[in-house]
């Protein structure tokens, strides 16, 4: 079976970046009726916090993932000390006492003479006195993985065939000073355990690729499949920041988008599709393919995102927000949905059929506005009701088009613009109306 997994830090909120790679990952399980695994990677015990991870999980529901598991580092560290001690036994993971500082000079060094800032393995050469020596000095040390130095290959389901050859990278620190893991050992732990089969993530990771390649294959375990999608830029082409508040999950849920414009616009930007609004996953699952996403970076705009967010509600189907319109009925809904960008705008025109409104009357309508108060049919009155009223009106008036239309939407709206009348009048009632038109 497939088994991907979305695995944050929860050391902040989630932003647009992050929830394009969760919204891919859990259209892969369900296209192949799979499992998707949250796994919280907060080995940095210092940042990451209870408040972070519960709003990444408020995060993921709201945008419709719906983990089958739920994993915690934090809570894995015996078995992180399991693996590490045998990859110490086996002279895989060698100390190294080099301090920060002493690193930096030696890359320095290298960069001056024109080479590659690749470790020199000098811990390697280490002898036990020396390292008695440098114990009894109190150093601690950090622990690197021992690369096997080759061409590591695998078929990138999203970048096509790869290569990265491991001489030219330094041997990973996969453990620091204080015992405390890096990412990458516990990661590929994880994936071994839990099953992973495909790796869906941010080309940023790609040279780590190789390097948890050789870990996974030192460790006997199966090598996922690995898809590395583009990272996205913003609308001037620069990378984002997580850093700017408005690009978060939480952000985009406050400032009342809809979530599945948001995965639309996630689960489209940079594939082969035109980014149009599903009401729901059932059309992105369908047309999910890794093979259409491009390896060029991809643009989010934010002004596109609302513009995204305005259309799916325009043809949003009653059932989808009645829970959230209290006291209206669909016949308003139906009339109002394509006059809204956001779905709080409704309070707008509710106010507008059932409200306080400022009529706006023009001194030369004013005749015009009375006459036609008196041509009001009487009701029930249904959407066939305007057109009724407005034949009656130019009829009596003479006037047709715009100059009769737009003076009666100003006198019964106050507003140039909005809904259709013929499915308002019938909500705003005749004694409304009436009292608007006087």
């Amino acid at each position: 079976m497939t088994i991907v997994r979305f695995a944050p830090s929860p050391t902040g909120r989630i932003h647009i970046g992050n929830a394009r790679t969760a919204i891919l990952n859990w259209l892969m399980a369900q296209k192949t009726g799979g499992a998707f695994v949250l796994r919280y990677d907060d080995t940095d015990t210092a940042r990451s916090t209870q408040d972070f991870a519960d709003g990444i999980a408020a995060d993921i529901a709201w945008l419709g993932i719906v983990p089958a598991r739920v994993e915690w580092q934090s809570k894995r560290f015996g078995r992180y000390d399991e693996i590490a001690n045998r990859l110490r036994a086996e002279g895989r993971l060698y100390p190294c006492y080099e301090t920060a500082d002493e690193l930096d000079r030696k890359r320095k060094r290298q960069e001056a003479r024109k080479l590659p800032p690749v470790y020199d393995r000098a811990g390697l050469k280490l002898t036990g006195e020396d390292r008695a020596r440098l114990d009894a000095e109190g150093r601690k040390p950090h622990w690197r993985f021992r690369l096997d130095g080759r061409v590591v290959t695998w078929n990138d389901l999203i970048r096509g065939p790869q290569h990265i050859d491991t001489t030219t990278l330094s041997d990973p620190v996969l453990v620091r000073e204080d015992g405390t893991y890096l990412y990458t050992l516990p990661s590929v732990i994880d994936d071994i355990d839990f099953g992973i089969t495909h790796v869906i993530r941010g080309e940023d990771h790609v040279v780590n690729t190789a390097v948890q390649i050789e870990i996974t294959e030192a460790l006997g375990g199966k090598v996922p499949d690995y898809a590395h999608h583009s990272l996205l830029t913003g609308a001037d082409g620069k990378g984002l920041s997580k850093r700017l508040g408005s690009l978060s999950i939480a952000s985009m849920r406050e400032n009342g988008l809809e979530p599945m414009a948001v995965v639309s616009h996630a689960a489209l930007l940079g594939t082969s599709d035109n980014i149009h609004p599903c009401q729901d996953y059932s059309e992105l699952v369908a047309g999910f393919a890794l093979d259409k996403l491009s390896r060029a970076p991809a643009r989010f705009d934010e002004k596109e995102l609302l513009a995204l967010n305005a259309k799916l509600l325009h043809h949003m189907p009653w059932d989808n927000v009645k829970d959230r319109l209290p006291g209206v009925t669909e016949a308003f809904w139906l009339a109002i949905r394509g006059n809204v960008e956001k779905l709080s705008d409704w309070h707008l025109w509710h106010r507008v059929v059932a409200g306080e409104v400022a009529p706006v009357v023009a001194e030369e309508d004013r005749a015009f506005i009375a006459e036609a108060r008196t041509l009001l049919p009487p009701e029930p009155w249904d959407t066939t009701s305007w057109k009724t009223w407005t034949d009656a009106v130019k009829a009596a008036t003479g006037r047709k088009g715009k100059p009769l239309f737009m003076p009666l939407r100003l006198a019964l709206t106050g507003l140039d613009h909005g809904p259709e009348l013929a499915q308002l009048l019938p909500l705003m009632g005749r004694e409304t109306a009436l009292e608007r038109l006087s």
